[in-house]
């Protein structure tokens, strides 16, 4: 006779077409059962199109129709949109108030950091008027969806994106809006995009303490903040405002990372702080928190992120990022308690 866990097995080996993770990776099992050897799998359909239901709809027929007793399968699929689907466990951002410091880098190692370590990992670009995550990640094409939602894109390592840059019809296209449409698109990435299960999603924010920070500190449940640093004075002390806002949005802040510290120079064994000596302790201070990397001017990483092959670079500030985002105690999105000592499946 067949039992349920044999159905739900064939259900999660079926892959979301364009996204490539599993139906229960995308939460998107509703319910299984069998009765009178007739199989029956509600599935949402959230982001999914007409042409990616009958997909899924087919394997799973055919492949349920082959178990021992099974003489019918009905697949249904229930409208629900995506934010009814999603269970983001921690929202990460990442924060600077000044341009130029490496936030998307930052951005991009943390997330590659994590997927290293075997987590689900999402990134949010919301630096809506100077997104670079596609670019860094190497990822083109636009995204899949329907009425409901869309869905991310995948890295290469399996890391879901989702960017402005990504509905362009042309990325060199400026974007030419004011701060509500803005902060409405980063509602909309949140809230209308397919995440489904997710250990972390990163959220690129872009410089500046208003409306797009904002919106991201007050509408998306983050539980932590890394702010990005570099060694000028001038960056130092725009920075210091970001960590002020953070403050008083009572969002705790993980760590700092300082950008650009040093270029080493192999030939003669030095290093040469080319913007002026590190206040990568001085931010900590500031900030209330452990400094993570100091990361160097590598020309190396800058050729991987020109050519969209940052997965491909590794080195112990990646292994330090993703150690202490895991370690560092997040507040429950559910209950605002440490992860760690809370009810809830929060922390994997």
């Amino acid at each position: 006779m067949t039992t349920q866990a044999e159905v739900m097995a064939i259900v999660n080996s079926i892959a979301v077409p364009s996204v490539l993770r599993g139906l229960e990776e995308m939460n998107l099992v509703r319910e299984i059962g069998i009765t009178d050897h007739k199989v029956e799998v509600k599935l949402a359909s959230a982001a999914i199109n007409k042409e990616a239901q009958d997909w899924i709809k087919s394997q799973i027929e055919t492949m349920a129709g082959k178990l021992e007793g099974v003489k019918s399968v009905a697949v249904s699929f229930e409208e629900i949109s995506p934010k009814g689907i999603n269970n983001v466990k921690h929202v990460i951002a990442i924060m600077s108030g000044k341009g130029g410091v490496g936030k998307s880098l930052v951005t991009g190692l943390t997330a590659i950091a994590l997927r290293r370590q075997g987590h689900s990992v999402g990134i949010l670009d919301a630096d809506i008027t100077g997104p670079s995550i596609p670019k860094i990640f190497g990822i083109k094409g636009n995204p899949e969806g329907n009425e409901n939602g869309f869905l991310p894109l995948i890295s290469n390592t399996g890391i879901e994106v989702m960017s402005v840059n990504l509905l362009l019809p042309d990325e060199n296209e400026a974007i030419i809006w004011r701060g509500p449409m803005i902060g409405k698109v980063i509602t909309q990435f949140w809230e209308d995009v397919l995440w489904g299960n997710l250990d972390y999603l990163i959220v690129d924010l872009p410089p500046g303490t208003a409306d797009a920070p904002l919106t991201v500190l007050q509408q998306l449940p983050v539980a932590g903040i890394i702010i990005v640093t570099s060694p000028q004075d001038l960056a130092t002390m725009i920075v210091k405002k970001a960590v002020n806002m953070a403050k008083k949005l009572n969002k705790p802040i993980i760590g700092v990372v300082e950008n650009m510290s040093y270029l080493y120079v192999a030939e003669i064994d030095k290093k040469i702080e080319l913007f002026g000596p590190s206040r990568a302790q001085e931010m900590a201070k500031e900030a209330g928190a452990p400094l993570i990397a100091q990361i160097p001017i590598d020309p190396e990483l800058a050729k991987l992120c020109d050519r969209g092959e940052i997965e491909l670079y590794d080195s112990k500030d990646i292994e330090r990022l993703g150690e202490l985002v895991v370690n560092t105690p997040l507040e429950c999105p559910q209950c605002a308690a440490d992860c760690k000592s809370c009810n809830h499946d929060c922390h994997g």
